[in-house]
Parts: structure tokens; sequence; C-alpha cells
């Protein structure tokens, strides 16, 4: 597997990025997103970017279930740089996002590629760049929330693991991969303050009926 840039500071982030829509993908600073990539033209996208800025950014459409082939989508995105990337015997991608920055859409560009591209301004997230401090946050009440969410299911978790990571890992794990709305995964990545995103998360926690969709539910780690 194909390793992605390292570093990249703030001042280097492209303000022309490809733009990858994608309903219910949550991609927060630091957080990290695996995606199977398989549609001709996002995987040009991916082609291109690892030949230049390995950046992406990862936007979601306002009507997650629209056919329409370019849908509106939400004007807040999270730029992600692609850490890790592996081409498949079947001719798909395997690719690991690491997310940097959220981003304002200015506007979208001519349609020169098959995908979609944009100029986006950074300017109101500037210190997504920098560790996000935790002043504020209720942890033991998310922590709370969480216990009930799993208990619906009959589900557990390694406690003692979550216990030992950060403030911002905890939240932007849960955040990213709980099956939530994509309206409410936007009001999370909007979110101004980790404290107002950990309080979000744990109302959409208490407030859930359906925890997990699916047959196997994510392992939390």
């Amino acid at each position: 597997m194909t390793e992605g840039r390292q570093d990249v500071g703030f001042d280097e982030i492209s303000r022309t990025i490809a733009l990858f829509p994608l309903g219910g993908a949550l991609l927060l600073p630091r957080g990290q997103m695996p995606l199977n990539i398989f549609e001709p033209r996002y995987l040009d996208m991916i082609r291109e970017a690892m030949n230049d800025t390995h950046l992406i950014g990862m936007v979601q459409p306002l009507d997650p279930v629209s056919t329409e082939l370019e849908p509106e989508i939400y004007r807040t995105g999270c730029v992600g740089r692609i850490d890790a990337f592996k081409e498949t015997l079947n001719g798909t991608m395997l690719i690991t996002l690491t997310g940097l920055c959220r981003f304002q859409v200015i506007e979208e560009l001519p349609m020169t590629q098959p995908y979609r591209r944009a100029l986006v301004s950074y300017a109101k997230y500037r210190r997504d760049m920098d560790v996000t401090e935790s002043s504020g946050f209720k942890r033991q009440e998310l922590f709370a929330a969480l216990q009930s969410y799993l208990d619906m299911k009959e589900l557990d978790t390694d406690w003692k693991s979550l216990e030992k990571i950060s403030d911002e890992s905890l939240v932007s794990s849960l955040a990213m991969m709980c099956p939530f709305e994509p309206s409410e995964k936007q009001a999370l990545l909007e979110a101004d303050t980790l404290a107002q995103r950990g309080d979000i998360l744990t109302l959409l926690m208490q407030f859930a009926d359906s925890p997990f969709t699916g047959d196997e539910p994510p392992a939390m780690q």
C-alpha cells in the first residue's frame, strides 16, 4: 500500500480542490476515513490527486437519495489527505483519508474533468489545523449516552480503551462511525467547538431509535 504525503501546513492547502459528494460520509480534522473507490470518474480523481496534492474535499449532497449526476451539495465540507492508497486486482482503489481542515465552497469551477472541482476557503476553520481544546466537553455525559445507545442493541465495547483516548479522538471516532442521518452528520461537521460537537453527539445518541444499521455494527475501539 502506497503512503501519501505526511505533512501539510495551513498555507500549503490548495484552494482549488476536487469534490467527492458522498451522503452520510463525515470526515473531521484528524479523523481517518477508509474508502473503496470504484466509479470511473472518482478513480480518475484519485489518480490525479495522487499525482499532485494528495488532497480531495469530502462534501455531502443536500438530498442523500438524489439520482442527479451532479446533485446540490452542502457548502461546508472537509479536505482530506490521501495517506494510504492501494489498487486492487478488480480495478478499484482502497484509500484512507486523514481530515485536515473544514472549508466553505466559494464557487464550483467549470467541468474540465469528469469530476467536480471548486474554489474553497479555509479561513473560517483555520484552527482546525491545531489540536482541538476540550474546554466545556461533557465526557461523562457522552459515555452515559453511549452506554444507553449500545444497550438498545445489546452491544458492548472496550470501555477501558475508550477511557484512554483523547476527547477529540473520542468525539471524532463516534461521530464518524455512527450511522446518523446525513443532516445530523452535517450538524456535527459544522459545530463550532469540540464541546458543541460533543453535545450534539450526546443528544443524537439519547434520541436514536435504531443505533446501528446492518447486521454487523462497526467495532468501537
